[in-house]
């Protein structure tokens, strides 16, 4: 646990290679599958354990082994044990035009803890969706507003065009990982700033996110809009990319 923690604070991340077996990614890419049809091939986002239910994301998120790793990693950390025990899934697939589009989101997570475990990922071409980061900009803020108030600032449409002009330029410089399947890159996805790079829209980038440890209460109002926001965000494409089924 201080090897990966360590890393985390040095380099900003951590890996562990081979996280999940060949049965695991197969099982994975099954389910994978079967959702980018679904959406016809474009991007989707599947956010929380009941939009996964029944999958093997829902399985890691509940093994009492991942459950005891990040809070682990959690309390080495931070010196302190989260708010809740719980581990929040996402699946997220780069895929089409739409998938394009969500390039150079850079964001702050509203967990302490992220694992990145890519499923899919492009092999050739310049366009592979390589994930790219600040590591470890901020602190864990001790007031929610003020986590609030830096969200804004970085997350709006003006900083998120300069941010992806300046890293376009090479002005700023990310940290970039080029990602493999089966692996799971450990970082502080709350005090650092990330995103991906473009992806071939003829190509797949498929990743499941494990987040741990959020810092503020679900319970706070603000902390329900700002979640209810990324919900809502995710819903709207992912009904998008499904109007064909409807009839």
């Amino acid at each position: 646990m201080p090897r990966i923690v360590n890393e985390m604070e040095n380099q900003g991340y951590s890996v562990i290679e081979g996280f999940l077996s060949e049965e695991q990614l197969q099982a994975a890419r099954t389910h994978v599958n079967y959702e980018v049809e679904r959406h016809h091939h474009e991007y989707f986002a599947m956010q929380g354990q009941d939009a996964v239910r029944g999958s093997i994301f829902e399985e890691m998120s509940v093994s009492p082994q991942v459950m005891d790793l990040f809070r682990d990693i959690y309390k080495t950390g931070t010196g302190q044990p989260p708010r809740s025990p719980d581990i929040f899934p996402a699946l997220r697939c780069l895929q089409g035009k739409t998938g394009k589009r969500e390039s150079y989101y850079f964001h702050y997570d509203a967990a302490a803890l992220t694992a990145l475990i890519p499923l899919v990922t492009p092999s050739e071409g310049r366009d592979c969706g390589d994930f790219i980061f600040f590591p470890n900009l901020r602190n864990i803020r001790s007031n929610l507003y003020v986590n609030i108030l830096e969200k804004a600032l970085m997350q709006n449409t003006l900083t998120q065009k300069l941010v992806t002009f300046a890293v376009k330029r090479s002005w700023l410089k990310p940290a970039k990982i080029k990602i493999v399947p089966g692996n799971a890159y450990f970082f502080w996805g709350y005090r650092s700033l990330h995103a991906n790079e473009p992806c071939d829209p003829n190509a797949l980038r498929s990743t499941v996110l494990l987040h741990y440890g959020e810092p503020h209460s679900r319970e706070n109002l603000a902390s329900k809009l700002l979640l209810g926001w990324n919900f809502r965000r995710a819903r709207v494409i992912n009904e998008r990319t499904r109007r064909r089924d409807v009839g």
